[in-house]
C-alpha cells in the first residue's frame, strides 16, 4: 500500500474554495441526478417518435440508472487513486458526449446505448464531486452551508428533470432535452479547471475485477426482472438471467473480502450511520422514481395532460424539496441525522400513499398536488440526511469510495426498485382497460409505501444508539 498525499485534502482552515466550486460540483450532480428522470416526462413522445413498446420505455430509464449504479463504486476508487478532478473532468466529458449522441438518435438501440454510457459518465463524476466538497469546505459551518446548497440541488433534480422534459418536448422536441443537457456540460468542463484544485496520482489496485462482477450483476438482475414482466417468472431468460446475478454479486462480496486493495471495504457497514444512509438510499430513490417513472404515464395516458402540463404538474415538487432540504440542513446541527432520515422517509411514504388513491377523473389539485406536496418535504428532508450520514466517521481519504457507495444505493433503488415495481404494475394491472393500468400504477405505488416502512424500522434499529 503506497502512501499519499492528496493537495486537495487540505487541513481545516487552510486555504479558501473557489467561489464557484460549490456551483460547479452542484451543476454536475444536478447532470447526474436529473439524468435519470429528465426523460420521463418524453416517454410517452420517445416512445411514439421511436416505436418502442412500453418494455422498452423502461429501459430509456433503466439504462441509465442500472450502468451508473453498476459504475459507481469503480467510479468512487478512481476518484480516490487517480485524483478528483480528473475523475470528475472525466466522468463530465463522458456524460456530455453522450449526451450529444443520444439527441441524435436514430432509432431505440443508439438511445439505450447513449443513456447508458451516460450512466458511466455520471458514475466517475458523481463520487468525485462529493469527496472533492468534503475536502474544500471543512467540518463546521463552512461545509454544512455547502452541503445545504449541494443537497437541494440533488434532492430537487429528479423533479425538475421531469419538468424540464415536459416543457421542452412540448415547446421543441424530446431531443432538446438532451440538448439542454450538452450545454451544462460544457460549461462545467469549461469552469473544471479554473476552479477546482488538482489531485494526484496513487498507484494502487482500481479492482477492475470487482468492478466488472458487480456492474454484470446489476445489468443481469435489471434484465431479469423486466423480463419477468413480460415472459413470466419461470422462463429460461428470466430465471438465467437472475441466478447469474445472484452469482455474480455474491461473487463480488466474496472476492472484495479476499482481495488486499477492494473495491468496497466491507468494514465500511460497521458505521452504522453508514449502513442507515444506504438502506435510505434505496428505498428513497425506490419510491421517489417509481413516482416520477408511473406520474407521466397516468397524467398523460389517463388524465390527457400534455408533456407541458405534465412537467408543470411536478413543478411544486422541485421548488418545495428546496426549501426543505435548506431547512433540514439547518435543524441538523441540533436533532442529528437520525430524525431526518426517519421522519423524511415517513412523508414520502405518506405521499406515495396519497398517489395509490389517484381515481381515473383524478383533479390536480384534489389528488395530484397534495401528493406532490407532502412527498417532496419528505424528499428534501431525507436526503440531507442520508447525504450527511453517507460520510460520517469515513476517513478522508474513502471519501469518494463511500459516496460511490451511496449513489450506488441511489441508484439499486432507481434501477433494480423501479424494474421490480413496472414488473409488479404489469402484473397486477392489464393494458386492456385505463382502470386496469392504473390498478398497475396503484400496486406500485402500495409496494413502495412497505419499502419506505421497512427502510424507517431498519434505520431505527440501526441509528438507536445515536442521535
Amino acid at each position: 500500500m503506497s502512501t499519499h498525499v492528496d493537495p486537495v485534502a487540505k487541513p481545516a482552515g487552510s486555504g479558501t474554495p473557489h467561489p464557484l466550486a460549490v456551483v460547479v460540483l452542484a451543476a454536475a450532480l444536478a447532470l447526474d441526478a436529473g439524468g435519470v428522470a429528465v426523460v420521463n416526462a418524453a416517454l410517452p413522445v420517445i416512445g411514439s417518435d421511436l416505436d418502442i413498446d412500453s418494455s422498452g420505455l423502461q429501459w430509456t430509464m433503466t439504462s441509465y440508472a442500472v450502468t451508473f449504479a453498476g459504475f459507481l463504486l469503480f467510479g468512487g476508487r478512481a476518484a480516490d487513486v487517480l485524483g478528483r478532478r480528473r475523475v470528475f473532468a472525466l466522468g463530465v466529458g463522458l456524460f456530455t458526449a453522450a449526451t450529444v449522441v443520444a439527441a441524435l438518435a436514430p432509432d431505440a438501440a443508439v438511445l439505450m446505448v447513449a443513456r447508458a454510457l451516460q450512466g458511466v459518465g455520471a458514475a466517475l463524476s458523481g463520487p468525485a464531486s462529493l469527496a472533492l466538497l468534503t475536502q474544500l469546505y471543512p467540518e463546521g459551518p463552512r461545509r454544512n452551508r455547502a452541503l445545504a446548497v449541494y443537497t437541494s440541488v440533488g434532492a430537487s433534480s429528479f423533479s425538475a428533470g421531469v419538468v424540464l422534459g415536459g416543457v421542452l418536448t412540448d415547446l421543441f422536441s424530446w431531443r432538446a432535452v438532451f440538448a439542454f443537457n450538452v450545454v451544462i456540460g460544457l460549461a462545467v468542463l469549461l469552469a473544471v479547471k479554473a476552479v477546482l484544485p488538482a489531485g494526484t496520482r496513487d498507484p494502487r489496485s482500481l479492482d477492475l475485477v470487482g468492478a466488472a462482477a458487480v456492474t454484470g450483476g446489476l445489468l443481469l438482475a435489471v434484465y431479469g426482472l423486466s423480463e419477468a414482466g413480460h415472459t413470466g417468472w419461470t422462463t429460461p431468460t428470466t430465471l438465467g438471467s437472475l441466478v447469474l446475478a445472484v452469482l455474480l454479486l455474491v461473487g463480488f462480496v466474496c472476492w472484495e473480502l479476499r482481495t488486499s486493495e477492494p473495491l468496497l471495504s466491507m468494514r465500511i457497514f460497521r458505521l452504522p450511520t453508514v449502513t442507515a444512509a444506504t438502506v435510505a438510499a434505496v428505498a428513497f430513490f425506490t419510491a421517489v422514481l417509481a413516482v416520477l417513472f408511473f406520474a407521466p404515464l397516468y397524467l398523460q395516458g389517463l388524465l390527457g395532460y400534455t408533456p407541458l402540463q405534465s412537467g408543470l404538474a411536478i413543478l411544486p415538487m422541485g421548488m418545495i424539496v428546496v426549501v426543505s432540504s435548506n431547512v433540514a440542513g439547518r435543524v441538523m446541527a441540533r436533532v442529528g441525522q437520525k430524525p431526518l432520515l426517519v421522519v423524511g422517509l415517513l412523508l414520502i411514504a405518506a405521499g406515495v400513499g396519497l398517489w395509490a388513491l389517484t381515481p381515473l377523473d383524478g383533479q390536480y389539485w384534489t389528488h395530484v398536488f397534495p401528493s406532490v406536496a407532502v412527498m417532496s418535504v419528505g424528499q428534501g428532508v431525507a436526503f440531507a440526511g442520508l447525504t450527511a450520514a453517507s460520510l460520517t466517521g469515513v476517513p478522508q481519504h474513502e471519501h469518494g469510495v463511500a459516496g460511490g457507495l451511496n449513489v450506488t444505493a441511489q441508484q439499486l433503488g432507481g434501477s433494480v426498485g423501479v424494474a421490480a415495481l413496472v414488473t409488479l404494475a404489469t402484473s397486477v394491472g392489464t393494458t386492456e382497460t385505463a382502470q386496469g393500468l392504473l390498478d398497475g400504477y396503484h400496486a406500485a405505488y402500495l409496494a413502495s409505501v412497505a419499502v419506505l416502512l421497512v427502510a424507517v424500522l431498519a434505520i431505527t434499529l440501526l441509528m438507536r444508539r445515536r442521535g
